[in-house]
């Protein structure tokens, strides 16, 4: 039986893909399944940062050993030519607390991601484009690529970009508690309250949507390569 583990921080940037899989919750995971001849996809997340990714892996982990993992979500550009909505391959990731770098089973390419411990603003941006040459930055992707790494399984990584290099944006960090989880009814208040954000945020959204489907199709195409999907329905194959 072949278990492929895909790994996102909020259920939104997973709701195109998981539309109409099992769903569940156990120990502060949302999890998501779906059966296919001879293995399954189990989709989790448990919020932003790398001790969620961990615990979403973990919750994972509990239900049978992982074949190969996909950490998947949103992340910023550190390139002004990546447009918000788009999906991408990443080859190499980077953890900027402790430089260790992870190189995917995807094939190389010049798209690297840097995982950072706070939500990085323009100046922030910036400065991790210059250090580490990278193009794309999130929260989550080196804790499942070092899970990955010490369990000595395959990881790949999709990323779908939700803004961009240059967008001002309000600092999210405030709103992400301790446990990686987002703050939404304290945000709302605070965005309310401050209309100049309005049109950032409102494209902020519908890019995260786009992206949201981008990555979708971008993890369809990769499992039906290795031949765990039928393309033509979009699912595994499986009687409905």
């Amino acid at each position: 039986m072949t278990r492929i583990a895909i790994i996102a921080a909020m259920p939104a940037e997973l709701r195109p893909l998981v539309r109409g899989w099992r769903h569940s919750r156990a120990n502060g995971v949302h999890l998501w399944r779906r059966s296919f001849d001879g293995g399954e996809w189990i989709a989790a997340c448990a919020g932003a940062g790398v001790a969620a990714a961990t615990q979403a892996f973990v919750e994972v982990e509990k239900s049978g050993e992982v074949d190969f993992v996909i950490t998947t979500g949103w992340a910023g550009a550190l390139r002004e030519g990546l447009a918000p909505g788009q999906a991408c391959d990443v080859s190499t990731i980077i953890d900027a607390r402790t430089g260790e770098r992870f190189v995917a089973a995807s094939p190389p390419n010049d798209c690297w991601l840097v995982t950072s411990t706070k939500v990085a603003d323009v100046a922030e941006k910036k400065r991790l484009a210059a250090t580490y040459s990278a193009a794309l930055v999130d929260m989550e992707a080196s804790a499942i690529a070092r899970l990955a790494a010490m369990r000595g399984i395959p990881f790949y990584c999709t990323k779908g970009i939700s803004d961009g290099y240059n967008d001002q944006l309000p600092d999210f960090n405030r709103f992400i508690s301790p446990a990686g989880h987002f703050k939404l009814a304290r945000f709302i208040v605070f965005a309310l309250l401050r209309p100049w954000y309005w049109p950032a945020l409102a494209r902020m959204g519908e890019n995260s949507r786009k992206a949201s489907r981008a990555i979708a199709e971008s993890l369809l195409d990769l499992l039906h390569e290795q031949g765990h999907t039928d393309k033509r329905n979009g699912y595994p194959n499986h009687k409905r």
